[in-house]
């Protein structure tokens, strides 16, 4: 199975996947601030884009930390200084879609591609947007629009989401070219290296998987059940039982209640 998520230590799922969905607009930023009072005088054109700007940042802030109501109020208040920012448009697409509302967030993305065409950071989140409803096409075009675009600085987070959304798919060849040109660009991307294995794993390319998937088990700031889960499936695929039973304890010594440990423990190694 292979469910996309954010990577973080002892996350629990199916699989550790990173879309890095939050783009420049949504770094993580310092607690906000109380909003100041709104001004009712005329603004210059530098004052209303340094205000459309501040709100920005204050939605980023807020929703990084998962306060997504408030969140949505500052995009509001950045995008009625400039209702063609396509950074607050893009940002209120994520917001839209973390609280359900697809089509107000379709309707967020595409306006923000109409202001800003090919814009890379829209075109990703997008993209993932679609592939998360399973609507295969439409999200390949808009990852290959992100990648098309010469300013894309961080492409390797979106060949990794374009990856990511193959597999999801059941095309598991082409998962492998993007996720290996993910891992080539970022080798040090634990996501990565663990998505690449896992594609592997289901391709039955057991060698590579398990040099992949050690990478990041090598790490111990970077394990987690998910990692323990796909290195002990590779080892029992490739016969090697001394190594199943080692990840094995340590899955259940570590992550006692994880579900990848239930899954361990009732022998459904191929869920």
């Amino acid at each position: 199975m292979n469910a996309l998520a954010l990577w973080r230590k002892g996350l629990s799922g199916s699989s550790v996947m990173v879309v890095l969905m939050l783009a420049a607009c949504a770094s993580p930023s310092p607690a906000p601030e109380a909003s100041r009072e709104v001004r009712s005088a005329p603004l210059e054109p530098a004052d209303v884009e340094r205000r459309a700007r501040v709100r920005l940042e204050l939605a980023s802030a807020y929703f990084a930390r998962g306060q997504t109501a408030t969140a949505l109020d500052e995009i509001k208040l950045a995008l009625s200084a400039r209702p063609d920012m396509p950074e607050a448009l893009n940002l209120r697409g994520l917001i839209l879609a973390a609280m359900g509302d697809k089509p107000g967030a379709e309707s967020s993305f595409q306006r923000a591609l109409q202001v800003k065409p090919g814009d890379t950071d829209t075109a990703h989140n997008y993209g993932w947007f679609l592939c998360q409803q399973a609507r295969w096409p439409e999200a390949d075009r808009m990852f290959a629009l992100a990648l098309a675009q010469p300013q894309n600085a961080e492409a390797f987070r979106t060949h990794l989401a374009q990856g990511a959304c193959l597999a999801r798919s059941g095309r598991l060849v082409e998962a492998e070219r993007s996720l290996a040109r993910s891992y080539e660009l970022d080798p040090g991307n634990p996501a990565a290296a663990f998505n690449l294995s896992e594609v592997l794993y289901r391709r039955g390319e057991l060698e590579r998987a398990r040099f992949y998937i050690r990478r990041v088990n090598s790490q111990p700031d970077l394990v987690n059940a998910q990692t323990l889960w796909l290195a002990a499936r590779i080892e029992r695929r490739m016969g090697n039982s001394g190594g199943v039973d080692d990840l094995s304890r340590q899955l259940r010594d570590r992550y006692p209640q994880a579900p990848e440990t239930l899954l361990l423990d009732r022998g459904r190694w191929d869920d």
